[in-house]
C-alpha cells in the first residue's frame, strides 16, 4: 500500500462551530487522528469509531510531546493508513509548527495537504467585539509570538522596532513574557497609555476580557489572575470595541449536530 496523505487541519480557535466544512469532512472519514491540547472535545467526537487517536499536545508547565516525536508519529501513521488528520488549534501555518511538519513529511515522501483554520488572533478579539483593523485606528496589524523557541541563538522579535512600525499588535502566547514585552514596546516609543486588551480562552465558555493600557497591563493581568491561552491586542483599535456585536462564547464540550 502506498503511503497515505497527512492533512494538516486547522481546528479553529475553540468554538467548535468555527470549524471549516472541509475540515469537518476529513474528520468524519479519517483513519488516524493526531491532535493538540487546545482542540475542542466536540471535534474529537466527530471521527469514526475505527479511527486511531494520538494526543501530542504541548502546554507550558506541563509534560509535552517533543516535536521530533510528533514528526515521527505522522510518518509512521502514513505507512499504515490512507487518511491521517493532524488537527491543530487555530491555523496550522500560523504559530502552529505546521510548516515544520509539512517539510518533515515531504522529506520522507509523504503527501501533505493543508486545510487552513480560523486563527485565535482574529477570532478572539472578534468575540470580544474588537476589530483588529479599523480605518480610523489602524491600517496595518502585526501577528507576533510572545514565546520563542528556547534553542534560538538570539530572540527574533524586535519589539522596539514593532512599536515604531505597526499600528496594532496581536500577540500570541505572550502572557508569560508580558512585562518584558510591555517594557520593550515602551522603550520603542509606544506611550504607556496605549490601549491594550487581553482575551483569555477566546470564543469559548469561560472567555474573559481585560481592557487596560500598555503601562498597566502586566500588573492588571497578574492582579486579576489571567492565564493562558490568551491573546493580547495592543493599539488604538482596542478603543473601537463594540460590545454589542460580539458573539456569545460557545461550549467547546457540547457535541456538534451531525447532518442526517
Amino acid at each position: 500500500m502506498s503511503p497515505g496523505t497527512v492533512y494538516l487541519v486547522g481546528a479553529g480557535p475553540g468554538d467548535p462551530e468555527l470549524l471549516t466544512l472541509k475540515a469537518y469532512r476529513l474528520l468524519r472519514r479519517c483513519d488516524a487522528l493526531v491532535y493538540d491540547a487546545l482542540v475542542p472535545q466536540a471535534l474529537l467526537e466527530l471521527v469514526p469509531e475505527h479511527c486511531e487517536r494520538h494526543f501530542v499536545g504541548k502546554r507550558r508547565g506541563h509534560h509535552s510531546v517533543p516535536q521530533p516525536s510528533t514528526n515521527a508519529v505522522l510518518v509512521q501513521l502514513a505507512q499504515q493508513h490512507q487518511c491521517i488528520v493532524r488537527l491543530k488549534g487555530g491555523d496550522p501555518f500560523l504559530f502552529g509548527r505546521g510548516g515544520e511538519e509539512a517539510a518533515h513529511l515531504a522529506a520522507h515522501g509523504v503527501a501533505v495537504q493543508v486545510v487552513p483554520g480560523i486563527t485565535a488572533g482574529i477570532a478572539a478579539p472578534a468575540y470580544a467585539g474588537i476589530p483588529i483593523t479599523h480605518r480610523q485606528a489602524g491600517s496595518c496589524v502585526t501577528f507576533v509570538t510572545g514565546h520563542e523557541e528556547i534553542d534560538k541563538q538570539r530572540p527574533g522579535v524586535d519589539w522596539r522596532g514593532l512599536a515604531r512600525s505597526s499600528d496594532g499588535l496581536v500577540i500570541y502566547m505572550g502572557l508569560h513574557n508580558l512585562r518584558r514585552i510591555s517594557e520593550e514596546l515602551q522603550l520603542g516609543g509606544l506611550a504607556a497609555d496605549t490601549p491594550a486588551a487581553v482575551i483569555q480562552e477566546g470564543t469559548v465558555k469561560g472567555q474573559r476580557l481585560l481592557i487596560s493600557c500598555l503601562g498597566q497591563l502586566a500588573d492588571q493581568v497578574e492582579a486579576e489572575d489571567f492565564s493562558s491561552p490568551s491573546i493580547v491586542v495592543v493599539g488604538q483599535v482596542v478603543l473601537q470595541r463594540v460590545a454589542s456585536c460580539a458573539p456569545a462564547p460557545a461550549d467547546a464540550s457540547m457535541p456538534l449536530p451531525l447532518p442526517s
